[in-house]
């Protein structure tokens, strides 16, 4: 029986690890960042306001950012007034792509993830929540916070 359990474990173990190496994302990560923008586009700030403020990210959600002179802002997430001085772009980058990558039981969603996830319906599986671009211009107006 304890054999029967190892064995068991270790094939799961085997297959998780097979796993991760067959994943193949769409960006390179060094260390706690994606040091390679995700387009070739330079992000606009102007564009990335709206996304962080508007439905398309839904940050104002989860996080409060008064530079944006908005009303309703939520708690759960951290405060990102200042966060361009205190994460480069490359770091933001990973935090919006795949936040789990950072801190394995963040709650924010990956937004340029397809794979690894639950409960997806079936018109949105294998989309991303953020378009590269969208992500790009997201940090641009993020770096603008310091």
């Amino acid at each position: 029986m304890i054999r029967t359990r190892a064995l068991l474990a270790a094939a799961v173990l085997a297959a998780g690890c097979a796993a991760l190496a067959q994943r193949k994302d769409p960006y390179e990560v060094q260390g706690d960042a994606i040091p390679e923008p995700l387009t070739n586009v330079p992000g606009d700030a102007a564009r990335g306001r709206a996304v962080i403020v508007g439905r398309e990210g839904k940050c104002l959600l989860c996080h409060s950012i008064p530079e944006t002179g908005e009303r309703f802002m939520g708690n759960v997430g951290p405060p990102l007034s200042h966060v361009g001085s205190r994460l480069t772009p490359a770091q933001m980058r990973l935090r919006i792509a795949d936040p789990t990558r950072v801190d394995r039981d963040a709650v924010m969603p990956p937004y340029y993830r397809v794979d690894r996830l639950e409960r997806v319906a079936p018109e949105f599986a294998g989309k991303t929540l953020l378009t590269a671009q969208q992500i790009e211009d997201a940090i641009a107006y993020l770096q603008t916070l310091r």
